[in-house]
C-alpha cells in the first residue's frame, strides 16, 4: 500500500515537471515570436526610410553616402546604424543625421533618438590603425549591391574587397629611389635639404605642403620615393604615392563603378599623400574639385601632402584659384636644369655603382653632350656599360660615339656662325664687326681665325659660306685660318685650352 502511495506521488511529481517544461517552452517561444515580431517591423520602417531618403537625395547621392548604412539594434528608445568608417559616419551624422532623425520619429514613434556607430574602419585597407571605437558584438557588416539594397555578402568578402582596393590604389614605391642614391649638387641642395625635413618630421609648420618643381628628369620623382621609402621604414606610417593621371582615372573609375565614397575613404586615410606630376589635371575641373576637398580634408587631419610639377604653383595657369593658393602656402622647392659639375658627378657615382671601368674623359664628354634631363644621362651610360659587357670590351671614347651616336646626334645643337662669332668676340674682348672687317692686327685676326675654325668645326657650312659671313673673303683663307688655329692648339696649351672652351661652351 505504501509502495502505490510512493509511485503515485513520484507521477505526480513527473507530471508536473512535464508541465512547467511546457510552461517555459510557450514562454521563450512567446518571447521569441515578440522579438522577431519587433525586428520584422524596425526592418520594415528601416525599408520605408530608405526609399524616402533615396526619393529626397537622388540616386547617386544616396549610393554615395547613405547605401552602406546598416540597420542595428533598438535599445530602448534608441535605434543603433551601423558605418563602415568614422569619416562616413561623421559626414553622415554632420548631413543627414536630424533627417534620420525625424524619420525614425515618424515611422516608429518608439524611436526618440539614432545614434550612429562605427562598425568596421574602412581606413584599414592602406595600412591605418585599427579604429579605436568598440565593434564587440556587432554583427558582420552589410553591403549593398548594385540591385539589392541591404543584401549581406558577409565579412570575408568585404575584407577580399578592401584587400583589393588597396593594391589597386596607389603605385609601389621604386626600391632604387632613397636619399643615399640622391646626388646632390647646387641645382637641387634646397629641394633635397626640404625632402629630408619631411621625411623626418611629417606635417611640420611650413612644410606641409611639400610642393616640388623643375624640369623634366631631373629628381622630382626621385626626392618623392625617398622620402616615402624613409617614412615607411618604422611600419608605422601609411604612405599612398600616384601620379595625378592615376589620381584622375581612379576618381572615374569610382564614379562609373558608384564607389566614389570608397574612393575618398581611401585617400583620406592615409598619412601622407604623394601626387606627382600635378600638371596633368589642368583643364580636368570635376579632378581637381575632387583632389581641392582630399587635399582639405587631409591637411586639416594633420596629414602630411607633397606634390610635384613642372611648374610653380603660380605659374600653373589652369588651376583653380582656390587649388593653387593652397600648393602655394606650404613649402615651395624648385630644382633647377643641372649644371656640368652635377651631371658629371652623377655619371661618377652611376659608374661606380656599376662596377664597369669607364673612363673619365667618356663621362666628362658625356655630361658635356647630354643636358636635357637626368634620365637620358643615366640611360645612355647604362647602354654604354651593357654594350661594354655583351661584346667583352673596355669603353673608350671612340666606342662611346660610335655606340650613342643616334642619341649624341638628337642631343647637337645646331650652332650658327653668328653666335660664334659673338662667342669669339665677347672672350678676346673685340668688336664684332672686327670679324668682317678688313684689319689685320694680329689682335684681331687670330680671333678671327679661330672663329673660322670653331665654324668648320660646328657647323655644316661649305668654306665659300664661312668665308662670306667673314667679309666675303676666300674659301683658301678660311682653309688656311683653320690649319693656322690647329697648329697653334699643338703648340700652346694655354691657347688651345682657350679653344676648346669656347667649344664646349657653344655646344652646351
Amino acid at each position: 500500500m505504501c509502495q502505490n502511495s510512493n509511485g503515485a506521488v513520484l507521477q505526480n511529481i513527473v507530471a508536473f515537471d512535464r508541465e512547467a517544461e511546457k510552461q517555459k517552452v510557450e514562454k521563450t517561444q512567446s518571447q521569441d515570436v515578440m522579438t522577431s515580431s519587433a525586428k520584422s517591423l524596425l526592418e520594415a520602417a528601416w525599408a520605408r526610410i530608405r526609399e524616402k531618403l533615396k526619393t529626397e537625395v537622388g540616386e547617386v547621392e544616396y549610393r554615395t553616402w547613405l547605401r552602406q548604412i546598416v540597420l542595428g539594434p533598438l535599445d530602448e528608445n534608441e535605434i543603433v546604424l551601423y558605418m563602415p568608417s568614422r569619416f562616413l559616419r561623421d559626414w553622415v551624422r554632420e548631413q543627414y543625421g536630424e533627417r534620420l532623425q525625424t524619420l525614425w520619429r515618424h515611422e516608429t514613434p518608439i524611436v526618440q533618438r539614432v545614434e550612429l556607430q562605427v562598425k568596421k574602419e574602412s581606413s584599414q585597407t592602406l595600412g591605418a590603425a585599427p579604429s579605436s571605437e568598440s565593434t564587440e558584438g556587432a554583427p558582420a557588416f552589410i553591403i549593398a549591391d548594385d540591385d539589392h539594397d541591404g543584401a549581406v555578402t558577409g565579412q570575408d568578402s568585404n575584407l577580399l574587397h578592401a584587400h583589393e582596393a588597396k593594391n589597386d590604389l596607389a603605385a609601389p614605391l621604386d626600391p632604387r629611389f632613397t636619399f643615399d642614391s640622391f646626388v646632390v649638387g647646387k641645382p637641387n641642395e634646397f629641394a633635397y635639404a626640404c625632402a629630408r625635413r619631411v621625411a623626418e618630421k611629417p606635417s611640420s609648420p611650413g612644410f606641409n605642403p611639400l610642393f616640388l618643381y623643375g624640369g623634366v628628369g631631373l629628381g622630382k620623382t626621385h626626392l618623392m620615393h625617398a622620402i616615402g621609402s624613409e617614412l615607411t621604414k618604422t611600419g608605422t606610417v601609411s604612405v599612398a604615392y600616384m601620379s595625378a593621371e592615376k589620381f584622375m582615372y581612379r576618381f572615374i573609375a569610382s564614379i562609373r563603378s558608384q564607389s566614389t565614397m570608397e574612393f575618398k575613404e581611401q585617400l583620406r586615410s592615409v598619412d601622407v599623400l604623394m601626387i606627382d606630376d600635378l600638371q596633368f589635371l589642368i583643364g580636368k575641373d570635376n579632378t581637381q574639385e575632387e583632389f581641392f576637398h582630399t587635399f582639405n580634408a587631409l591637411v586639416d587631419a594633420g596629414r602630411q601632402i607633397i606634390v610635384s610639377a613642372d611648374k610653380s604653383p603660380s605659374d600653373l595657369s589652369g588651376l583653380e584659384d582656390r587649388l593653387r593658393t593652397r600648393l602655394g602656402c606650404g613649402m615651395v622647392a624648385d630644382i633647377h636644369a643641372t649644371t656640368f659639375e652635377l651631371r658629371l658627378s652623377i655619371l661618377e657615382a652611376k659608374a661606380r655603382a656599376s662596377g664597369t671601368p669607364v673612363p673619365s674623359k667618356v663621362l666628362e664628354y658625356l655630361a658635356h653632350k647630354i643636358t636635357s634631363n637626368v634620365r637620358e644621362l643615366e640611360g645612355a651610360l647604362n647602354r654604354l656599360i651593357a654594350h661594354a659587357d655583351l661584346v667583352n670590351r673596355p669603353v673608350t671614347l671612340e666606342s662611346t660615339q660610335d655606340v650613342l651616336k643616334d642619341m649624341l646626334k638628337a642631343h647637337e645643337r645646331r650652332v650658327t656662325i653668328d653666335e660664334i662669332q659673338r662667342k669669339v668676340a665677347e672672350h678676346w674682348n673685340i668688336r664684332l664687326t672686327d670679324m668682317s672687317s678688313a684689319r689685320r692686327a694680329r689682335a684681331v685676326a687670330r680671333p678671327r681665325q679661330v672663329a673660322m675654325y670653331l665654324a668648320k668645326n660646328l657647323t655644316s657650312r661649305s668654306l665659300p659660306e664661312i668665308g662670306r659671313k667673314f667679309g666675303n673673303r676666300d674659301h683658301t683663307t678660311v682653309m688656311h685660318a683653320v690649319a693656322r688655329v690647329a697648329e697653334l692648339m699643338e703648340q700652346d696649351p694655354s691657347f688651345a685650352e682657350s679653344v676648346e672652351l669656347l667649344k664646349r661652351m657653344l655646344e652646351s
